[in-house]
Order: structure tokens, then C-alpha cells, then sequence
């Protein structure tokens, strides 16, 4: 974390909704080691809730139980509090395939929710993580992600002293529900390993790097704004392979083909976004729409700068090879604690 952070957070009191999950509980440990006065974690899961009780023990966590989709509970957790990180959602894709309604009422109402009571209660700043799925959607999770970033994008022009920004992200390795803990689990038990498409492309970004990312935001973001992170990618097929070379595993590949809603390569920026952001050091700041109703704006002018851009996509960003990811793969904690665990 920055020195401007630690000081923003210095006898404060942070928010996180979704706060035990695998972001969340990476953010609330990054500002435990600020003076902030108080973090309180917003979530559903009591039992999650007393894991990390457990495992923090420390005064300045308070656990609320609620949900994103409860106005009057989220008010009531609001009081008081200066800053907010919103990382509640419905992430598994199948899941909000065959419940898309659910999607909906936690990612997009939910979403809602959080930045009016958030309003309501005088918080400084709130942001919403999204996913590279947002973009160019292809399944319901990802729409009702790209419809979350439009709510915020909307609300944060008529916000009266709260200012909402956006995070988006690509594939965060070994988070809960991600491949690289299935593919772990299948060394581990002797299973083969079970390969979509070897050719598909994902962005690769450690837990560190979200949390790096939403700090970014949270730090210089202007009210609307979205920030994404420049990362490299890898095939799928290439991950594998590169698990299956640390831990010296025989076990073969079974391709099981693309499932359903899922794309052959990610986007994180499209080439419209390209053409109203500033390109930063290790992130792209995307500007909001400030179009009013203008229909003219819509229908009768265009913008002939669009066709000179490119969409930024996992299959035109940095390629890691085997060895390259091999090494970033041997850095991840997750990663590490199998190994351990295998032993020599």
C-alpha cells in the first residue's frame, strides 16, 4: 500500500462488502497494517465470517451480516464509515446462466444499493470491482457486470459528495472458483488434467495485483472513472502445462472443449474506451461518457477516431511463455503451500 494511502486510512473506517472473500480478505489484511481506526466486513456468510475471525483477531474488524440486496441492512452498517470497497457479487458464470434474475439482483440492484446508502450515509469514496467479463458480454454474469459499471458510471454524476470509481480485471489466479485450484486439486488426487482449450487466452493477476489496482482508484480516481490493469496473458493450455512441470506430475490432459459462455480470448478495454482514456504507467484510466441527451451525439455525429484503435484483449497483450509462467505461478502462495505440501 502507498504512504497516501496509509494515510488516508489513518483513523478512518473502511467498508468492504463481500469482505470474505478472496479480495476482501486480501484488502482487509493489506489495511491492517495502516492505523485505520476500523474495517468492517459486509457479507452473507457467517461461517466465512468466523474463519476470518479466527484467523485475524483483531479488535479493529467488525463482521456485519447482510446483503448486498437489503437496503436497510446495508444503511445501518454505512453509519459511520468513510470508505468503501464493493467486492459482493455472483462471479460463477454457470450459476448466473441458469439463475440470470439472481445475477441481476445481486450484481446490478445490489450494486445500486451500495453506492445510494453509501451516499446517503456521507461516504467519501466507494469502488466497484468489475471483470474483464463486462466487456463485450457473452453470459449473464458478464452482462449484469457491464450493467453494474453503467449504474455506477450513471450515479456518480448526480452524487453529492461521494465519489464512485470502477475497477476491471481479468483472471485473479488461485482466487476461490478460478482454474488454477481446480488444476491443483486434480495433480494433488491423480486426476487428468481438464483442459477447455488449450488456445484460450486469460489475463494473469495475482490477489496483490487487485488489491494494487482498487488502492490505484481509490487513491487519484475521479467520480465515473474506471482503471484497468495492463497485464500479460497466458493459453490455457500454457497454464497447465507450466503446473504440471512444477510438480514433476505424470497425469495427462484431457481437453473438454470451450464451455458454455465462455469466450476464446478477454477484453479489457475496448477500442471506444481507448479512445477517451489516459494511458498510465501500469494502468489505463477510463474517462466517463459525460454525453448528455443530446440525441444528435447519438444518431447524427460520429467519431471517426474509433476505427484507428484496437481492442486491448488477451490475445494482443504481453504473451508469458511456459518458463515465464512457470515462475509466476511459483510465486503464488497458493502454489507454494502444495508444493510444501507434497514435499521433495
Amino acid at each position: 500500500m502507498t504512504r497516501e494511502a496509509f494515510r488516508s486510512a489513518a483513523g478512518r473506517c473502511l467498508l468492504v462488502t463481500g469482505g470474505t472473500g478472496s479480495f476482501g480478505s486480501t484488502v482487509v489484511r493489506r489495511f491492517l497494517d495502516s492505523e485505520v481506526a476500523e474495517i468492517r466486513v459486509y457479507s452473507r456468510d457467517e461461517k466465512k465470517q468466523d474463519d476470518m475471525r479466527r484467523e485475524f483477531r483483531d479488535d479493529r474488524i467488525r463482521y456485519y451480516l447482510g446483503d448486498v440486496r437489503d437496503e436497510t441492512t446495508l444503511s445501518l452498517a454505512l453509519r459511520g464509515v468513510d470508505f468503501v470497497f464493493h467486492a459482493a457479487a455472483l462471479k460463477q458464470v454457470p450459476s448466473c446462466e441458469f439463475h440470470p434474475m439472481e445475477a441481476v439482483q445481486t450484481n446490478v440492484v445490489g450494486t445500486r444499493n451500495v453506492l445510494a446508502a453509501a451516499e446517503r450515509n456521507g461516504v467519501e469514496r466507494i469502488v466497484c470491482l468489475s471483470t474483464d467479463k463486462a466487456v463485450y458480454p457473452i453470459n449473464a454474469m458478464g452482462i449484469s457486470k457491464a450493467m453494474m459499471e453503467k449504474v455506477m458510471v450513471a450515479q456518480s454524476r448526480e452524487a453529492e459528495g461521494t465519489t464512485m470509481v470502477a475497477t476491471r480485471y481479468g483472471n485473479v489466479m488461485a482466487s476461490r472458483g478460478s482454474v488454477i485450484p481446480l488444476f491443483l486439486r486434480q495433480i494433488r488426487e491423480g486426476l487428468p488434467l481438464t483442459v477447455t482449450n488449450p488456445d484460450m487466452t486469460r489475463f494473469m493477476m495475482s490477489l496483490e495485483d487487485s488489491v494494487d489496482l482498487v488502492l490505484f482508484a481509490f487513491e487519484h480516481g475521479e467520480p465515473g472513472e474506471i482503471f484497468v490493469q495492463k497485464s500479460p496473458a497466458t493459453t490455457i493450455g500454457t497454464l497447465g502445462r507450466a503446473l504440471l512441470e512444477l510438480f514433476e506430475s505424470p497425469v495427462p490432459v484431457e481437453i473438454i472443449g470451450t464451455r458454455h459462455g465462455e469466450k476464446l480470448f478477454e477484453t479489457l478495454l475496448t477500442r471506444e474506451e481507448r479512445l477517451r482514456s489516459e494511458e498510465l504507467d501500469r494502468y489505463f484510466r477510463i474517462l466517463p461518457d459525460v454525453r448528455d441527451l443530446n440525441y444528435s451525439k447519438f444518431v447524427t455525429e460520429g467519431d471517426a477516431g474509433v476505427e484507428s484503435q484496437d481492442d486491448y484483449t488477451s490475445h494482443n497483450t504481453t504473451r508469458l511463455d511456459l518458463e515465464e509462467m512457470k515462475r509466476l505461478l511459483g510465486g503464488l502462495p497458493a502454489v507454494r503451500a502444495a508444493l510444501e505440501e507434497r514435499g521433495p
